[in-house]
């Protein structure tokens, strides 16, 4: 690797900063030091609606990383899980439902400093049982005017976007 990778380097007082073509390895003063590239994490999220069209959302627990706040249900893919899958399970284990049937909504990145998430968000349109949570987190259904007014993750905020957009366009 070291032979076919280029390199740049750039003066900083007394000391020799030099960086290779990939971007990982850093030289500061002669010491090797490699920079850890962030963590990519995939999740998995769904949209469940009951009778009057409201959407389902969940707190985070005490103890969790941003404990207090709200998101849609759903959890970390296991490797090599697929994605309905994943879907299927982690709502089965986190609420106690089966999903049937769903369709995926909008995949994208969340950067977060120690880590990269990848979210998978599906509209969960076959689902049987009764939704609990069964991780302690308490559960609430929303309208889906009404998300913008929660306190979701800054992560889902993309999600409310999708689902009012496609809302819209179910009524026209």
């Amino acid at each position: 690797r070291a032979d076919r990778a280029a390199s740049t380097s750039t003066v900083t007082g007394s000391s020799l900063a030099k960086r290779d073509e990939i971007g990982d390895i850093l030289l500061f003063g002669g010491v090797a030091k490699r920079r850890m590239s962030p963590v990519s994490l995939n999740v998995v999220a769904g949209a469940l609606f009951d009778a009057q069209g409201r959407v389902l959302i969940a707190q985070r627990p005490p103890g969790k990383a941003l404990a207090g706040r709200w998101e849609f249900p759903g959890g970390k893919l296991d490797d090599g899980e697929d994605a309905f899958a994943g879907l299927a399970r982690e709502l089965r284990e986190e609420l106690g439902v089966a999903v049937a049937a769903a369709e995926p909504l909008i995949r994208y990145s969340h950067p977060y400093p120690d880590r990269v998430v990848w979210l998978d968000m599906w509209v969960v349109t076959e689902w049987s049982g009764v939704p609990h949570g069964l991780d302690g987190q308490a559960l609430k259904w929303v309208q889906l005017d009404a998300l913008p007014g929660e306190d979701i993750l800054e992560a889902d905020q993309p999600i409310i976007a999708a689902l009012l957009t496609s809302q819209s366009s179910r009524r026209c």
